[in-house]
């Protein structure tokens, strides 16, 4: 090889090799990025009323739509994306439906509905229609188990378990104790837990409150959100104080039960950035392999939400 061929090729290898890393997909093989927790909202409230309890002053940033996500995640190789009902609407999920209707291909969805209202099996199968793919519930902050227990949720869980759902966990880590409760009741509904089970939200991560969030990983049909980054620890980009949690709960999981998710737009308020989220996954910790981060960053997420 000559030295003018030899100085191209490794110009253009370089070339290559950086546009790779900028594009956030080198690790993903055929499996472009999904972000796994993302909420969407829209100021036109005359066409979709905020729920009893909230005024447009409360919704912050005042808007977030699919287009306004797109310039956060689309530079960085993320084209899919799972979008998590938002609370400004309470039950009605018209905003997060027209949004995947209006994006085929791009959206799954997590939807909110009343446990106690009539009809959960049919509304589950009607949502399912539409793209949904899981189902949120909130921690209550009282009774956890009565909550759980209550007929509506239980008809939750089983149909869920029959449809192929899943079961989308926003809890505090007092209540994994309860959650352990139901999939050892309910061995075959799939349940994902939100941002670790807010393990560190509340101060620093704590002994206890990891090794109650590690102990789900005993049921196969766990899978885990690492996610939030700017609302956990130390609450600062790069983040790196969580990678002992992730190391954890990688060993614990599996990268296989593991998906990264933004939860924008709150990560993508003053002092956070969009690219500080997935760089952690994609970039920052070492002791994950190329393997890992393709599992973490697309194919978890893929199999769990984006299946037929």
């Amino acid at each position: 090889m000559s030295h003018a061929t030899r100085r191209q090729f490794l110009t253009q290898t370089a070339t290559a090799a950086l546009g790779l890393q900028m594009s956030g997909c080198s690790t993903l093989g055929n499996t472009a990025a999904i972000d796994a927790h993302v909420h969407v909202w829209t100021p036109d409230t005359k066409r979709y009323p905020l729920a009893k309890g909230f005024e447009k002053k409360d919704m912050a940033p005042p808007s977030f739509t699919p287009e306004q996500l797109f310039t956060h995640c689309k530079p960085e190789g993320v084209s899919r994306i799972v979008l998590i009902q938002m609370s400004y609407y309470g039950y009605d999920n018209r905003y997060m439906l027209d949004c995947i209707a209006s994006h085929p291909g791009t959206f799954s969805g997590v939807a909110i509905i009343d446990e106690n209202a009539v009809n959960v099996r049919g509304r589950m199968k009607d949502l399912a229609k539409q793209g949904v793919r899981g189902f949120r519930i909130y921690d209550p902050g009282n009774n956890v188990a009565a909550w759980l227990g209550s007929p509506g949720m239980q008809e939750m869980w089983t149909v869920a378990a029959e449809e192929g759902l899943n079961m989308c966990l926003l809890v505090n880590p007092e209540a994994l104790a309860a959650v352990d409760k139901m999939c050892i009741k309910y061995p075959h509904t799939s349940v994902v837990i939100d941002h670790f089970a807010r393990v560190g939200m509340a101060g620093p991560v704590t002994r206890a409150h990891l090794d109650r969030l590690l102990h789900l990983s005993v049921h196969p049909k766990v899978t885990l959100k690492t996610s939030a980054f700017y609302a956990l620890g130390k609450k600062t980009p790069p983040y790196l104080d969580l990678g002992p949690m992730i190391k954890e709960c990688h060993h614990y999981f599996g990268a296989e039960r593991l998906m990264w998710a933004s939860d924008c737009p709150f990560q993508v308020d003053p002092g956070h950035t969009y690219h500080d989220s997935i760089a952690l996954i994609r970039d920052r910790l070492d002791f994950l392999s190329s393997h890992d981060r393709a599992w973490m960053l697309g194919k978890t997420a893929e199999k769990v939400f984006f299946h037929a």
